[in-house]
């Protein structure tokens, strides 16, 4: 019989939902268990301590519930903060999510960037080492966003979100002459898994046309290089979502793209 393994994707919200999109499609015949930690939400508010204290033990009772075969941490803050103690506490492969930033300064032409994530992310000197490793003579701008992860959670929730609170948000990541396309930002690394949720607001409000960087497609090609490719059917794959705070959420159709059509129990 063919095994199936089981992918265990984890985030402090749904914005790991963009990522679970494209291992889904990667993997379709795998069985997945999404596992939101919005009792903690959002990860960016919390200390590298508080998370590590948060995540770590967590993430021993999720293995030990639901023997994943690897865990995909879809979650910027999580993975710059969390992922090493993780790897030296579980023998479990992980696959964590950081900025994009060598892909976006290898095809920038303008060799002007900006890192959108949370300003736990932008902080990190994992990313300032990222920066100083990959920029290839990029000017990179760190845009430490405080408050487009809870916009995006709370769009994908169903609740009215104002264009003017997103293009708040977003407007530092514009940097140049706006009236001259080679003298500006041309490239947007979207450094929080939230992110991509919103990226048609994000296309339709920008001053100017960049090309937006989801890390999701490099990590969908990371798990098949870990796992193999899909050796089975998609139909019997099966999902399961958790909330950690346990509150109910009327989320059922709107979460079912996001799981190649399944609806997670």
């Amino acid at each position: 019989m063919t095994h199936r393994p089981t992918i265990l994707v984890f985030d402090s919200g749904l914005g790991g939902l963009s990522v679970l999109r494209e291992v889904v499609r990667a993997r379709p015949d795998a069985h997945y268990v999404y596992v939101a930690d919005d009792a903690f939400f959002p990860y960016g508010h919390h200390s590298e301590r508080a998370l590590v204290a948060r995540v770590v033990p967590l993430m021993g009772e999720l293995i030990a519930a639901h023997r994943p075969d690897l865990v995909v941490i879809a979650c910027n803050t999580a993975s710059v903060q969390t992922l090493a103690p993780l790897r030296a506490a579980y023998p479990t492969p992980f696959v964590g999510t950081v900025p994009a930033i060598k892909p976006a300064c290898a095809q920038s032409k303008t060799r002007r960037v900006s890192v959108l994530g949370t300003k736990a992310t932008v902080q990190r000197e994992y990313t300032h080492a990222l920066i100083r490793d990959f920029a290839q003579g990029c000017n990179v701008s760190l845009v430490g966003s405080p408050e487009l992860a809870s916009l995006a959670e709370a769009a994908l929730s169903g609740t009215q979100v104002s264009d003017a609170a997103i293009a708040a948000e977003i407007a530092p990541c514009f940097v140049g002459d706006a009236a001259d396309p080679a003298d500006r930002t041309d490239t947007v690394v979207l450094a929080c898994t939230h992110y991509p949720l919103l990226l048609d607001r994000l296309e339709r409000l920008a001053p100017w046309p960049v090309t937006w960087i989801d890390p999701a497609p490099a990590i969908a090609r990371r798990v098949v290089d870990l796992l193999g490719p899909p050796a089975g059917d998609a139909d019997d794959g099966g999902a399961t979502m958790i909330f950690t705070s346990n509150k109910p959420h009327q989320l059922g159709r709107a979460l079912t793209p996001y799981f190649g059509g399944r609806v997670p129990a």
